[in-house]
């Protein structure tokens, strides 16, 4: 009786010390922002911070530009959603969240504007299977 009792405990414990792939984005994406961000990404671009929503599964990119693609109108012309999308479908790392059907955002802001959106693109399933 001891055994099955001890068993039982052990099972459930471990069970129980399981994180589901939602508390894990989200402990990730809070932890690439605390350990990584702001981050030079390229020339003009920054990194500033990578959230995770549950209630929408969405994983979140928030850049700042400067410089040159600090302009919408520059950014726009260079077709980012196309080259966004070729990059969640070709991405190794987000396989496991391409596999749960997670959406994947990318937010670019202006340095120059004071903060003005210039950019945004959502990614769902149904854009890269």
């Amino acid at each position: 009786m001891k055994k099955i009792l001890l068993s039982l405990l052990c099972v459930t414990l471990l069970t129980a010390c399981q994180e589901s792939l939602e508390d894990r984005c989200e402990r990730e994406a809070k932890e690439y922002t605390k350990k990584h961000c702001p981050a030079l990404i390229a020339d003009d671009i920054i990194m500033d911070e990578m959230t995770f929503d549950k209630a929408t599964h969405t994983i979140a990119y928030i850049y700042t530009v400067k410089g040159e693609l600090d302009d919408s109108v520059v950014i726009n012309s260079n077709d980012p959603r196309k080259r966004l999308l070729e990059q969640v479908k070709n991405t190794p790392n987000l396989k496991l969240y391409k596999d749960a059907g997670y959406n994947f955002r990318y937010t670019y802001y202006s340095a120059k504007e004071n903060g003005t959106k210039l950019f945004e693109a959502t990614f769902r399933k149904s854009d890269y299977r």
